[in-house]
């Protein structure tokens, strides 16, 4: 008698196809990749969602929807609102292991620009991260490390392109140290002149 298929959320699935993601290519990416990954068969997947584009469509929604949540909790559990930006621009550091680990992020992301499907997602993404950081960055006005005279929106629009143009950057210079502590370099330095000294009260 076989032992019965086991079962996985998607959730499960979704954590499997990220960690694929991040070792193989697009053009290296199946199905069975992804299944071994999530200890089940390419027969399984393609039944539940149909093929690997669909598959990593789910996965894509999946994470636009849940990019909110993750800033949220970056805010709860950091005492400063600084400090969870900071967090922030670490967290995406991840996309850079190495600079082969990068190429392969900016290849799913030509993937992401290309497939109208994808770029909606992208764009749903990109917004909810943008106001999670206006978020951050108006609580840090609030408890006083940032000047009240900052725009904080303004702000919130430097720190995201500049995290994405410090991913790109650091693979110039990455025998100079990990992306993590080249990323937290550049973030400090674009909130440096908003920050609120002791004697400043503007």
């Amino acid at each position: 008698m076989s032992p019965r298929p086991r079962k996985v959320s998607d959730e499960e699935v979704f954590a499997a196809a990220h960690r694929a993601t991040n070792r193989l290519a697009p053009s290296e990416l199946t199905l069975a990749e992804i299944a071994a990954e999530a200890g089940v068969t390419a027969g399984a997947l393609a039944q539940r969602f149909g093929s690997k584009r669909e598959l990593l469509l789910a996965l894509a929604r999946a994470a636009a929807g849940s990019t909110g949540d993750f800033i949220g909790q970056l805010k709860a559990s950091h005492r400063s609102p600084l400090a969870a930006v900071r967090a922030y621009a670490e967290c995406m550091a991840q996309l850079a292991q190495s600079p082969a680990a990068l190429a392969r992020n900016l290849a799913y992301l030509q993937i992401d620009l290309a497939d109208p499907d994808f770029r909606d997602q992208l764009a749903v993404q990109a917004k909810a991260t943008r106001a999670g950081l206006v978020d951050l960055l108006t609580a840090a006005v609030a408890a006083g490390e940032l000047r009240r005279t900052t725009d904080v929106a303004s702000l919130a629009r430097t720190v995201e392109a500049m995290v994405s143009g410090s991913l790109m950057t650091w693979a110039f210079y990455s025998d100079e140290g990990p992306a993590e502590r080249w990323i937290r370099d550049d973030v400090n330095a674009v909130l440096a002149p908003y920050l609120r000294g002791k004697r400043d009260g503007g």
